[in-house]
C-alpha cells in the first residue's frame, strides 16, 4: 500500500468508524496484529524504546529506523512510524531514511524531551520543509504536545493544530488531550484527528463517539503484552 492509500484510510470516515491502527514494537508482535486483520500499524517509539532497553526517548536513531525496516519487512499491511523529534535530522535525510525503511507515514512531536514546547511557527516552518522533501511519499501526523509538555490551553492546541495542517500536515495528534475537549478540537481543526486510547474496546468506542478519526495506543499495547507475561511467569514459578 503506498502513502495515498494510506492517506485515503483517514478520509470520510463517519462519527464512531475510527480507523485504529494498533502499536507493534517488534517484528513478531506486528505479525500478530497483522494477522488479527487491521489495515495498517502505527509503530510507537516508546515501545520499541522498551523493547530495545531504552528509556522513552532515548532510543539511538540507527536503531530506531532498522526496528522499523524489521516491522515493516514482517507484514504486508502498511506502516508508519513515530519518529519523535526528528533526531536532529535534516528534512531531506529524515525522509529518506523513512522511505529506506518502507515507513508510510509517521508522526512528529513539537515539544523536546516532552517537557518543553517548540515554538509553534518555528515547527511548522519545519513540517513544510519535511512535506516539500517527501512530497506525497509519506502521511505527516503532527502531534501536538499542548497536554503532555504545556499547559492544556485549548486555544493553544488549536492554534499549533492549524498551522501545522497549513504546513501540509496530514493528521493532527494532540496527545494526552482529554476525551471531553475532543469536540471542540474538532470544530476548530480541519482534517483528520489522532486520539490515544487505552487497550480496551470501552476507551475505543468513546474516542470515536466524541469525533476522533484515527486511533493509537502509544506504548500501552507493548505494556499490555508485557504485564501478561510478567503475569504467567509469577503463576508458572508459583
Amino acid at each position: 500500500m503506498t502513502a495515498a492509500a494510506f492517506r485515503a484510510l483517514h478520509h470520510d470516515r463517519a462519527i464512531g468508524d475510527p480507523l485504529v491502527l494498533p502499536g507493534p514494537w517488534d517484528a513478531a508482535s506486528a505479525q500478530v496484529l497483522a494477522d488479527a486483520g487491521y489495515p495498517a500499524l502505527a509503530i510507537p517509539s516508546a515501545g520499541v524504546a522498551a523493547s530495545l532497553g531504552y528509556e522513552d526517548g532515548a532510543t539511538p536513531p540507527d536503531e530506531m529506523f532498522a526496528a522499523i525496516a524489521r516491522i515493516v519487512r514482517a507484514v504486508s499491511v502498511p506502516v508508519s512510524a513515530d519518529v519523535e523529534g526528528g533526531y536532529g535530522l535534516a528534512p531531506a535525510e529524515l525522509v529518506g531514511r523513512l522511505l529506506e525503511a518502507g515507513a508510510v507515514g509517521c508522526n512528529l512531536e513539537d515539544s523536546q524531551g516532552h517537557a518543553t514546547l517548540t515554538d509553534p511557527q518555528r515547527h511548522a516552518d519545519w513540517l513544510a520543509e519535511v512535506r516539500a522533501e517527501a512530497g506525497d511519499a509519506l502521511f505527516i501526523n503532527a502531534r501536538v504536545d499542548t497536554f503532555l509538555a504545556g499547559t492544556g490551553d485549548l486555544a493553544d492546541a488549536v492554534d499549533r493544530a492549524r498551522r501545522y495542517v497549513a504546513a501540509g500536515a496530514d493528521c493532527i495528534y494532540p496527545i494526552l488531550a482529554p476525551p471531553q475537549v475532543l469536540p471542540q478540537l474538532r470544530a476548530g481543526i480541519s482534517g483528520p484527528i489522532n486520539m490515544v486510547a487505552g487497550p480496551d474496546r470501552e476507551s475505543v468506542a468513546e474516542l470515536g463517539r466524541q469525533g476522533a478519526t484515527r486511533i493509537t495506543f502509544g506504548p500501552d499495547m507493548q505494556r499490555y503484552a508485557m504485564s501478561a507475561i510478567g503475569d504467567l511467569a509469577a503463576a508458572l514459578r508459583a
